[in-house]
C-alpha cells in the first residue's frame, strides 16, 4: 500500500508540475522583434570605371561576382589576368567568348595591373 501512496504521488506531482510549466510557458508575452536594417558602406549604383570593354566585363563578371569583388582584386599583371580568366572559363565553366576574355584581360590589365 506504501508503494502505491507514492507512486501516485509522484505522478500527481509530476502532473502539478507539468501543468503549472505550461501555464507559466503560455503567461509569457511574446516578443516580436524587427528585422534588421543594414546600411551597406556603398550604393547600389556601384559600376565598372569606364573604359573600353567596360561593358563586356560587366556582361560577364557579375554573372558570378559583385562589382565590389571584382574591383577589390589585387593588382595582377596581364599574364596574371589571362590566368585569372582562363580558369573562370576552363574550372568553373563560365560562358566567356574568346573575344570577350581578351576585351576582359585587356580591361582588367588597365584598370586593376599592377603599378
Amino acid at each position: 500500500m506504501l508503494r502505491r501512496t507514492r507512486i501516485a504521488l509522484l505522478v500527481t506531482s509530476f502532473a502539478g508540475f507539468a501543468a503549472w510549466s505550461a501555464v507559466a510557458y503560455a503567461a509569457k508575452p511574446l516578443e516580436l522583434h524587427p528585422k534588421p536594417e543594414v546600411d551597406l558602406p556603398f550604393g547600389d549604383d556601384l559600376s565598372f570605371p569606364e573604359g573600353p570593354g567596360s561593358d563586356v566585363v560587366a556582361a560577364n563578371c557579375v554573372t558570378c561576382h559583385s562589382v565590389d569583388h571584382t574591383l577589390n582584386q589585387p593588382a595582377l599583371s596581364r599574364e596574371e589576368w589571362h590566368k585569372v580568366v582562363d580558369k573562370m572559363i576552363t574550372a568553373y565553366k563560365a560562358p566567356i567568348s574568346k573575344d570577350d576574355a581578351k576585351t576582359i584581360v585587356d580591361y582588367l590589365s588597365r584598370v586593376k595591373g599592377e603599378p
